[in-house]
């Protein structure tokens, strides 16, 4: 059964949550997310993603595959990002390859196809759709999705523009199934304030990237350390899509954020391009300012924890209350 079914979500969550420590899925990062990275974050406990087009040549997403299944048996489940827009050539080479290591979730973007979907449910697949408004979540249900990543404002990447509060309450009206929330979030604290929100996980990138097992540069990295919400620029110059990027790697990479004009001289988006998107033009979402340091990511993913247990049970022992004779 899938999400559009009434027995299906409490289901597909919990067997999702199984084998995880925390209710989070790690976004799939262009570049960043590779082997290491993933690995690292199943044995954590975490589910551990990537963008199929990370494996290159197309061949080698066969071979990624098999690594990550061999070293993440018994372990958080791992999925693989598709991007179902015709712009992509590597769709249906990809799509059979993971149809045939049954990889057990597939994260759709820029477009939801019944087709796709059919494909991964026929051996038990499980798809989540990224969405950035309600109308784009609707779509995706109505086509078979299993589950919904709503990417609200201040996400990392291509982000949508919509409070998470506004983004979660209008689908959380009409849809009771599996449901990430993607937008910020770095702490345990604010994975915490998703789930009050109305999401199941958490969906966690930017903070992924200062982590010794991200296939970033030491600078790259380093960069998130040093940076913060003012930091990040929201534009659709480099891709066509609206996505939030760091502010310093635009003057690292020869442009000032202030007019980016230059974005022609210097041919972004074109093949010969002197800078290129997510290459020299990093990406990272507003959360990144409670990353101070580069660390490994089981020691994040246990900071995370422990950050979110302490706020649960302030929360449930009444300690946010100042006044105890009213009930807020």
């Amino acid at each position: 059964m899938h999400a559009n079914s009434p027995e299906s979500p409490s289901n597909a969550v919990a067997s999702l949550s199984a084998n995880l420590r925390i209710p989070v899925i790690a976004a799939p990062m262009f570049l960043v997310s590779g082997l290491d990275l993933v690995i690292a974050q199943c044995r954590a406990g975490i589910v551990g993603s990537f963008p199929s087009l990370n494996a290159r040549p197309a061949s080698q997403l066969d071979e990624w595959l098999h690594r990550i299944s061999e070293a993440t048996a018994g372990a958080a489940p791992y999925a693989v990002n598709l991007i179902v827009h015709e712009s992509n050539p590597r769709l249906e080479q990809d799509l059979e390859t993971c149809v045939r290591h049954k990889v057990p979730i597939i994260i759709t973007s820029l477009g939801a196809r019944s087709d796709v979907n059919d494909a991964i449910h026929a051996y038990g697949g499980v798809v989540f759709h990224d969405v950035i408004h309600d109308a784009y979540a609707r779509k995706a249900v109505e086509r078979g999705v299993d589950g919904l990543v709503a990417v609200a404002a201040g996400a990392g990447g291509h982000a949508g523009t919509q409070s998470p509060f506004a983004l979660l309450q209008e689908i959380r009206r009409w849809y009771s199934g599996p449901l990430a929330l993607s937008g910020a979030i770095a702490t345990g604290r604010s994975l915490l304030a998703a789930r009050i929100l109305g999401a199941d996980f958490g969906y966690i990138g930017s903070a992924f990237i200062a982590t010794h097992e991200a296939a970033a540069s030491d600078a790259y990295k380093q960069m998130i350390t040093e940076s913060g919400a003012m930091d990040i620029l929201y534009s659709n110059r480099f891709t066509g899509i609206w996505g939030n990027y760091l502010i310093p790697s635009l003057r690292r990479a020869g442009l000032d954020p202030t007019d980016l004009s230059d974005v022609e001289r210097l041919g972004l988006g074109k093949p010969n391009a002197e800078a290129k998107a997510w290459r020299d033009i990093w990406g990272a979402g507003q959360g990144i300012g409670a990353i101070t340091e580069v660390t490994s990511v089981a020691a994040l993913v246990a900071h995370i924890e422990r950050e979110y247990n302490e706020a649960l049970n302030r929360v449930t022992s009444g300690a946010l209350n100042p006044n105890p004779a009213r009930r807020w």
